[in-house]
């Protein structure tokens, strides 16, 4: 993707510290991309700037943040903002997955879901929205959804219904910050091969059903999910809004 450049965009990207979104924070950051970096462990969070300085010479600010807290998407909407005057691009990437079966479903276990994947998101794209709108900002919101989001996946239940929910809610996005010219889209991936991935997916007997639902009959890599969100975020898309993207090899049109 050095084809596409952000140069100087500001990007906040959540749960930038590990898998997919620190891959996501490296595809901003090769872009030129000024970066915040938000996660739960601060840290993490100097170690991973660090390196990225290091590596690509970019503008890096750092914003722990706990956002299944009440007010930690709107404490983090303004640290972020605060860091470089402002957003350009919101990256909502931050979730959790605790798979259990419908049968064992416990209310703690859905509402803490609900608070990070679903809460959270909807929440801090709201609130930078609203600053794109007051600073005359023409944005970008990339919302990482899921292919559980448009198929059903057993044990996935609160998961899959908490993504379900941010491609509706990103849908809403488009349709009223399109006036403001600003745009918002969902990714929705399959099983993507980082390191949790691997560990998780690893096992060839448990994920030969899933992978053979796949026309590609393979999972994600990470570049292939970041190289689309850096796509959406910048003017090479800039027409398009109000997308669920599935980066699935195929898996919710088979």
């Amino acid at each position: 993707m050095s084809d596409i450049r952000l140069d100087g965009a500001r990007t906040l990207v959540t749960g930038a510290t590990r898998g997919l979104g620190a891959d996501i924070a490296r595809a901003f950051a090769a872009a030129g991309a000024r970066l915040v970096l938000s996660g739960r462990s601060a840290d993490d969070l100097e170690a991973q700037a660090t390196s990225l300085r290091e590596q690509f010479d970019v503008e890096i600010a750092c914003c722990p943040a706990d956002l299944a807290a009440d007010d930690g998407p709107e404490r983090l909407v303004a640290d972020a903002v605060a860091a470089f005057d402002g957003l350009d691009v919101l990256v909502n990437n931050a979730g959790v997955s605790h798979p259990a079966s419908v049968l064992d479903l416990d209310a703690p276990g859905f509402d803490a879901t609900v608070a990070v994947n679903l809460r959270a998101p909807a929440l801090l794209a709201a609130a930078v929205g609203r600053d794109m709108v007051q600073r005359g900002i023409r944005g970008s919101i990339v919302t990482v959804a899921s292919a559980a989001a448009l198929t059903p996946l057993a044990e996935h239940y609160a998961y899959s219904a908490t993504k379900a929910g941010l491609v509706m809610a990103t849908k809403v996005l488009a349709l009223e910050l399109g006036p403001h010219g600003i745009r918002a889209n969902s990714v929705c991936p399959t099983v993507v091969l980082t390191d949790m991935g691997r560990r998780v997916w690893g096992d060839e007997a448990k994920a030969a059903p899933l992978m053979g639902r796949i026309p590609l009959q393979r999972f994600a890599e990470p570049h292939e999910v970041s190289d689309a969100i850096v796509w959406l975020a910048s003017d090479a898309a800039s027409m398009i809004s109000g997308v669920d993207l599935p980066i699935d090899g195929g898996y919710t049109s088979a």
